[in-house]
Parts: structure tokens; C-alpha cells; sequence
């Protein structure tokens, strides 16, 4: 009872930010993230691409290198995010605007976050893990920096190269499945007993 009393005495300045508008050089940058992407996916990552935009000029760029690196924070966005930072010597990147492939996870919304990021704008959004507005929607929590978020970019693009990638990484399982045969006259053995009871 007292969670949707919360909901209705929300700020109006909490409410989603829908009306957000996407500016002339939003398609262009998502564009760049894309490219980026596109590098992922030539790696055998997650095509998953990011650029970080100030003053309208690229930043920082980054793409997913989990697997490369084995390690879970390699996400596009916390690559270009650090990045960034280290080439402005600052951690704080007001007034700057991430364009991302995919909508960002809890994770990487949170360094948005901290980062002081202006604007997130994304592509396709994520259904499983997404944390702006699709599974989460941290946003809109009360945090001490507010973020504009744009989402469906290039959503169609986004979308055909996820979809490619992970099409062809099922051929390529597929392909790998051996079809184990017995020997005549042999029992198949499957943890020490017999397949066959």
C-alpha cells in the first residue's frame, strides 16, 4: 500500500523522460557505435559498440572485450567511459553523451551515473538485462546525477547485427556437435553404468 502511495506523490521531474529529443548528430554517432560493434563482432565478442561524444566530437570509443579479456566489466560503455576519462584527466564527464549499440545493464548505467554523463542514447533494447526502463529502470531512481535517456536509435541495425552474430554462432555450434555411435557389440557406458539401465 504505502509503494503505490510513493508512486503517486513522485516528483514530476522523476517522471520518464519520453519526450527526450533526438538531435540531428544522434544517428550519426550511433553510427560510429555501430562501427565499434562491427569490430566486437570480428573478434568473436558480442557485437556491442559505444562512443563517447563531447562537443560533438568522439571521445572515446569502445566495444565489448569480455572474452578477450576475461573479465565480466569489459562492456563497451565502461571501456569508453574509462577511456574518456583518462583522456580528459577527469572522472567527471559533464555535458558528454554516450551512444551505445544496446541498452546498458545495471552495471554500466551506474558509471553513466557517476560519470556524470549527460545523455545515454541507445539503440536496441534489452529485454533481459537492460537497466533503462526494459528489466530496470536506475534512471529514474533518486541519485544524485540525473541522466537523459534516448533508446531505438538505429534499433533495426542494432537489432540485424546482434541477430547475425548469434545466428552464426549457433551454425558454428551446431557444426561442432559430434553424433557419438557404439560400438557394436558394446554397451554405451554413461557414469560408470550402462546406458541401458
Amino acid at each position: 500500500m504505502l509503494a503505490s502511495h510513493v508512486k503517486l506523490l513522485k516528483p514530476e521531474f522523476l517522471t520518464p523522460r519520453k519526450m527526450t529529443l533526438i538531435t540531428a548528430d544522434d544517428a550519426c554517432h550511433m553510427r560510429s557505435a555501430l562501427d565499434e560493434a562491427e569490430v566486437a563482432a570480428a573478434m568473436g565478442e558480442v557485437p556491442i559498440g559505444a562512443v563517447l561524444v563531447t562537443g560533438g566530437l568522439i571521445v572515446a570509443r569502445g566495444h565489448n572485450e569480455r572474452e578477450s579479456r576475461q573479465d565480466p566489466t569489459a562492456h563497451a560503455e565502461m571501456i569508453a567511459i574509462r577511456a574518456a576519462a583518462d583522456a580528459s584527466s577527469s572522472w567527471r564527464l559533464v555535458g558528454s553523451t554516450l551512444y551505445v549499440t544496446m541498452e546498458p545493464c545495471a552495471m554500466c548505467i551506474g558509471a553513466v551515473v557517476l560519470a556524470r554523463v549527460e545523455r545515454v542514447v541507445f539503440g536496441v533494447w534489452d529485454p533481459k538485462a537492460g537497466a533503462c526502463g526494459s528489466v530496470l529502470n536506475i534512471p529514474e531512481e533518486r541519485l544524485n546525477h540525473r541522466v537523459q535517456i534516448v533508446g531505438g536509435v538505429l534499433e533495426q541495425e542494432s537489432r540485424e547485427l546482434l541477430q547475425q552474430f548469434f545466428k552464426g554462432l549457433r551454425e558454428k555450434n551446431s557444426a561442432l556437435e559430434v553424433t557419438v555411435e557404439p560400438i557394436p557389440g558394446k554397451r554405451a557406458r554413461l557414469g560408470g553404468r550402462g546406458v541401458d539401465g
